[in-house]
This record gives C-alpha cells, structure tokens and sequence, in this order.
C-alpha cells in the first residue's frame, strides 16, 4: 500500500492487501496475476503436482535449474538447492509454479505499459489520487475510536487561550 501511495503500480495475486488496493485503484491500475481463491481451492482438491509444472514448463525449468545448479552461486554450488526442493518435491505450498506463466504474461503487460510513458504516468497519478483511503492519518483515527477507545483533543486556540 505504501508503494501504491507513492504511485507504484501494484504487480501481485489477488489476496490480501492487493484486493483493497484493487478495489482503490480499479481494475487498469493494478496488475494482477495467477489464480483466484475459488482456483487455488479447485487446483488444491484436484491434487497440485508442482513437478509436473516444472517438467512442462522449459522456460521455468531452466530457471530452477540455474539457481538449483549453483550458476548464481559458483562459490557454493548447493546453496539453492533447496528452493528446487522446497518447490517441485516438498509441495510448492504457496502455489509459485502454478502461477508461473500467469505471472510472465502479466509481465510482459507491465512492460508493455511502461513503454508508453505517458499512460504509465496516468496509472500511476491514479493510483496515489485513488489510495487515499489508506493515509496513515485515517488509520489512526480509526484506531483511536475503534479499538483505543480515544477521542481527539480539543484543538488550542493559540498563544495566550
């Protein structure tokens, strides 16, 4: 959100913070990616098999291999091993390879629309006009009243009230 309210455009799932940010900004202003709760419950009760993904996917395979392989660390060649095995043989908890192609697609939007400057700079004076709900001044005084129970001060009149 604090991205968003400096005019980053927000590149995510659609969970958490990003459906408020969704619904602030409107659908042209946030890039969202991957499944919805409805498919990830759907790809969950069917059996997700991650290594499937891998094994079809040459594009990702090839970056798993990379990192698993120690190309980005030739000093210590395992170090990344685990992520390969946390993601294709201990169960990709959070879903990353299924949303893999989802996720260059959006990309390649992203891409597309930073290359119009001037768009670009539309979405994202939308997106700061448009997050104001989430100001850290309103926050506060939701906290306040909602969950401390305070109510502001009278404001000072001045020197010499």
């Amino acid at each position: 959100m604090k991205l968003a309210l400096n005019g980053a455009l927000t590149i995510g799932t659609l969970d958490g913070a990003n459906i408020e940010i969704k619904d602030a900004v409107g659908d042209d202003n946030i890039f969202i990616f991957g499944m919805n709760a409805e498919e990830v419950a759907a790809l969950r009760a069917k059996g997700y098999k991650p290594r499937g993904i891998y094994n079809a996917n040459a594009e990702l395979r090839q970056a798993l291999d990379m990192i698993a392989g120690g190309y980005f660390s030739p000093d210590d060649p395992r170090r990344f091993r685990p992520v390969l095995d946390a993601l294709t043989g201990h169960g990709d908890n959070f879903l990353l390879l299924a949303d893999y192609a989802s996720y260059i697609a959006c990309q390649e939007r992203v891409d597309a629309l930073y290359r119009n400057a001037d768009e670009w700079t539309k979405r994202a004076v939308l997106n700061v006009a448009n997050m104001s709900r989430f100001s850290s001044d309103r926050t506060v005084k939701e906290y306040a009243e909602a969950v401390w129970n305070v109510k502001p001060m009278q404001e000072c009149g001045g020197a010499g009230s």
